[in-house]
């Protein structure tokens, strides 16, 4: 599964670990994703979606609707 998140489009990002010699290997940095369950007033359904921490703040602040919309 890719971590992306469904609402913002963040993922990982990509840098170098630098040792005291100065060696540099690639390595990831991945957005803080979660599980969370979000109750959808049209479909009267809950919806798993996988978010960043960010867009679970949104959606708590602004609601569902006001993200789908744009």
């Amino acid at each position: 599964m890719s971590r992306v998140c469904k609402v913002t489009g963040k993922k990982h990002l990509t840098g170098n670990n630098v040792s005291h010699a100065n060696n540099r290997t690639k390595r990831r940095q991945l957005p803080n994703l979660q599980y969370k369950r979000i109750w959808d007033e049209e479909k009267k359904i809950w919806v798993r979606m996988r978010l960043s921490t960010e867009a679970i703040k949104t959606i708590e602040k602004k609601g569902l609707k006001a993200i789908k919309k744009g």
